[in-house]
């Protein structure tokens, strides 16, 4: 992320990584609301972690994004 900031955008890392934490905060809060409903709704759940894998992609987190991985392959399996 550092080698995409420049002058022009000097705050670029602090924007992105700001917008990962707010996003996650928010998908995080989406999907224990969806895992405490029946029966489970796996496509919005894979559609959640969806998100999730892009924005963890967007930052390099490549733990958070092979987990996203799994849980999607979960979802499908139902």
């Amino acid at each position: 992320l550092e080698e995409l900031q420049d002058d022009a955008n000097p705050n670029f890392v602090e924007e992105v990584v700001t917008l990962f934490y707010r996003d996650s905060a928010r998908l995080v809060l989406n999907i224990d609301q969806a895992l405490d409903k029946t029966p489970l709704d796996f496509s919005k759940l894979d559609s959640y972690m969806h998100q999730f894998k892009g924005s963890a992609s967007s930052i390099g987190a490549k733990k958070v994004k092979g987990e996203c991985t799994l849980f999607r392959e979960y979802c499908k399996a139902g």
